[in-house]
């Protein structure tokens, strides 16, 4: 935290300007002496927060590049430190001359994350909002960019902050009677109210923990496994779907051996798509591992594409429906009957099919009726419509933390319904404190913290 630090904090080639941010004590005194002001005296030291500079950096007297300068003096800045950022040219040459610059002035390169890292520790955002920073970020949807713009301003914060008030009133209220045990006619505690106000929390956790399983789909995409026959078209609805040649398209059977996985953006809701290799009989060990593999997608997917041969219907229903079918309960299926531009009958009905299962006749060749796929899936996906206010988990380490504090406040129930000790049921409320601030960082560790901020970019 004594080090002042620098880094390029836009990506490579993104454009014809460039950011460099540099932040600590000295980034100020540091910048004052590679940049040289356009109008004498104006320098560095002199400026006031919130403004711009304009100038050259100067190595000795040879120009490197005009720039402009912002100057965020502590605390009010993105870290809580003195910040500079020096707006450049693009080009790569510049950038690495003018960071050489500041590391030979007193600089070292910034670590990923360092900089969101920083305003953590100097109380300027807590661990989930910091964490959000890294997801607004990485956002490619409409509702990936929602959710971590609402964590980022502190929406989550705020309801943990709401839920660990309530738990500190009533372990108040407990430790307050072992305070006073020799004392057996005071009662601090009313019993039938903690009780409903630890049901209350109950609810409240629940409903945060619940809703991982929407947050992890608007995040990480609705995963949905393309699977059938050999030769069904399913490397060819996968390739539509992407817009793109993704999948190797052949009339040989057996083309698709491996998984072949791409994402891509319907209605602004992500959706990860997984073509499988066909379902057959085979002596092939390659294929045979593939054809695993298509079973174990089909397990991990909220969607499931059934795609069948139009010309071969029944025949092919009959021969998976024992393999397909009792893997896809709890899942969304959708039988895609492909090749129906060949058909001159699209009544065709499967018999023996579950009442919620639905089917759409397609062409992925000839890109027929796709527009009507794309919707039945995003009316399978099940997204509800989500608000700027709407809070919405979508982090793994946060929803663990959160099954561990309804744990503790399941026992704090069970406690207060046995009538047992206030120091039983004290310890158990403290523990799901514990967890509900490790969700902001209150109570967490340097590995924990590690873990987190490895994974952002350089320069943010």
């Amino acid at each position: 935290m004594e080090d002042t630090i620098c880094a390029v904090s836009t990506a490579p080639g993104a454009g014809g300007i460039a950011v460099i941010r540099i932040s600590g004590p000295e980034a100020i005194a540091i910048c004052n002496t590679i940049f040289v002001p356009r109008i004498t005296g104006k320098d560095l030291l002199s400026q006031k927060a919130y403004t711009l500079r304009y100038g050259s950096i100067r190595r000795d007297k040879e120009l490197i590049d005009d720039v402009l300068v912002a100057l965020f003096r502590a605390p009010h800045s993105f870290t809580g430190e003195d910040t500079v950022e020096i707006t450049c040219h693009g080009s790569v040459y510049i950038q690495q001359q003018i960071m050489q610059l500041l590391i030979e002035s007193g600089c070292r390169s910034a670590l990923p994350g360092e900089y969101t890292q920083r305003a953590f520790m100097n109380g300027k955002m807590d661990l989930s909002q910091a964490e959000a920073v890294a997801d607004l970020i990485a956002s490619t949807s409409a509702g990936q960019h929602r959710l971590a713009l609402n964590q980022m301003r502190g929406g989550f914060s705020h309801e943990l902050k709401n839920l660990r008030e309530q738990l500190l009133h009533i372990t108040s209220l407990m430790e307050l009677e072992l305070d006073f045990s020799d004392h057996e006619e005071l009662e601090f505690a009313d019993r039938s109210e903690l009780s409903t106000l630890a049901t209350h929390i109950e609810t409240v956790i629940s409903r945060l923990a619940n809703s991982f399983s929407v947050g992890n789909a608007i995040k990480n995409g609705v995963p949905v496994a393309i699977i059938g026959e050999t030769n069904a078209g399913k490397s060819t609805l996968l390739n539509v779907l992407l817009n793109e040649d993704k999948a190797i398209v052949s009339d040989i059977h057996g083309t698709t051996r491996d998984i072949i996985e791409d994402t891509v953006s319907l209605g602004g809701i992500t959706f990860r798509f997984i073509d499988t290799a066909g379902i057959r009989e085979t002596y092939d060990v390659i294929e045979s591992i593939g054809i695993e593999r298509t079973f174990q997608k089909l397990d991990q997917a909220d969607i499931v594409l059934w795609m069948i041969d139009a010309a071969d219907a029944s025949l092919q229903i009959a021969q998976l429906s024992e393999k397909i079918l009792p893997r896809s309960e709890g899942k969304q299926l959708i039988l895609v009957f492909n090749k129906a531009d060949l058909l001159t009958d699209r009544q065709f009905k499967p018999t023996d099919l579950p009442d919620n299962v639905q089917s759409i006749f397609i062409s992925a060749k000839k890109r027929e009726h796709i527009d009507e796929l794309q919707d039945l899936l995003i009316q399978a996906a099940h997204i509800p419509s989500l608000s700027s206010n709407d809070i919405i988990v979508t982090n793994i380490r946060h929803y663990e933390v959160l099954t561990h504090a309804l744990d503790s406040i399941h026992r704090v129930q069970e406690g207060l319904s046995a009538n047992l000790s206030g120091d039983f049921i004290s310890q158990d409320l403290r523990e799901c404190i514990f967890h509900l601030s490790d969700i902001v960082g209150e109570v967490t560790t340097d590995q924990v913290l590690g873990n987190i901020f490895e994974r952002f970019c350089i320069g943010k």
